[in-house]
């Protein structure tokens, strides 16, 4: 029996303890939640984040929280020798990330961070597409990810630099930049367009990003707003004899619509190419969160690596993110 405790029972908390409830083998012994007035449930209730991160009887430690304690959190867990799973970003900046690498090193215990869209339906059928090169390399691929939100953001822990870390890019868009990384691999050439153009914080609410591998010569863009109005997800990869778009995704609120993949094959030659067969898939069941929590138990129950969501993949990914700020321009109100 694997004996866990959450630091944060917000939206995050609560979606990883219902998919715990699933297992068997796992118990959930402590909570912390720092609102009073969000219930938790079972009377499983601590008064300090210490009741969880210093318990001896804790094995295994779901750090669920505002960014900001994301990697403090992670460090003292793997120090008192408890297994974790934190949810995204890993930590502010790539030193942070290698730090945390260097104690997870030493600890033994499994580290995996909550990159959920990986464990996707569709997406593991995009990875299988590529993996068996069904259509070809991969040529270029093209994604946007975007929100509207109100003057209720205002006073969100998420609007605060402080405790983000960043705004939608950091929020959102870094799940977009993770699907181009585990699509096709790395990124060396980034340029990018960091703004605030509409919602005047001191966290950015547009990126506009340009990625490529100098070497497969694979390009990416990508859009991350929160002035777009509306919610969306559209993932687009074009390959050498087709195209797979995948729009909508299936997520706990519904706003993103119909996770829907199209798959098109059979490219004739230029210049008035047609593709000669298209399929369509429409996901109607989100068991990313459950994929996760079982990846994440298994690796622990039956000694196996994390292969999915692992430190490493957090470094190569801040590492871009970084770049992705430090090269963009703040084109502000």
């Amino acid at each position: 029996m694997i004996r866990v405790g959450i630091i944060g029972y917000g939206k995050m908390g609560t979606i990883r303890h219902n998919a715990l409830k699933s297992r068997s083998d796992v118990s959930v012994d402590a909570i912390y939640e720092e609102n009073s007035t969000i219930e938790v449930p079972g009377g499983k209730r601590v008064s300090s984040p210490s009741d969880v991160l210093d318990n001896t009887d804790i094995d295994a430690v779901f750090v669920c929280t505002p960014n900001v304690f994301n990697m403090p959190y992670t460090k003292r867990s793997l120090m008192n020798s408890k297994h974790v799973f934190c949810e995204k970003p890993p930590a502010f900046t790539p030193a942070e990330v290698a730090d945390i690498i260097d104690v997870e090193t030493s600890s033994g215990k499994k580290l995996m961070y909550g990159f959920n869209h990986r464990h996707h339906e569709s997406i593991r059928k995009i990875r299988e597409l590529i993996d068996h090169n069904t259509f070809g390399k991969v040529l270029w691929m093209r994604g946007r990810y975007g929100k509207s939100v109100d003057e209720a953001f205002y006073s969100s822990w998420r609007a605060k630099k402080i405790m983000s870390g960043g705004g939608i890019f950091l929020d959102q868009g870094i799940h977009m930049l993770d699907l181009f990384m585990h699509l096709s691999g790395d990124f060396d050439v980034v340029k990018s367009i960091v703004s605030n153009v509409y919602w005047d914080l001191e966290i950015e609410d547009n990126v506009f990003a340009i990625f490529e591998n100098s070497k497969t010569k694979v390009s990416a863009s990508l859009h991350s707003t929160m002035t777009q109005w509306r919610h969306l997800f559209s993932l687009e990869i074009f390959l050498e004899k087709g195209y797979i778009t995948l729009n909508g995704l299936k997520t706990p609120s519904g706003a993103y619509g119909a996770e829907e993949l199209s798959i098109a094959e059979n490219r004739t030659t230029a210049p008035a190419a047609k593709l000669s067969k298209k399929e369509v898939i429409t996901y109607n069941i989100d068991s990313s969160w459950q994929s996760e929590i079982d990846h994440f138990i298994d690796a622990i129950q039956h000694k196996r690596d994390i292969t999915v969501g692992t430190s490493r993949d957090a470094l190569t990914l801040m590492t871009l993110v970084e770049k992705v700020y430090n090269n963009g321009k703040t084109n502000d109100k």
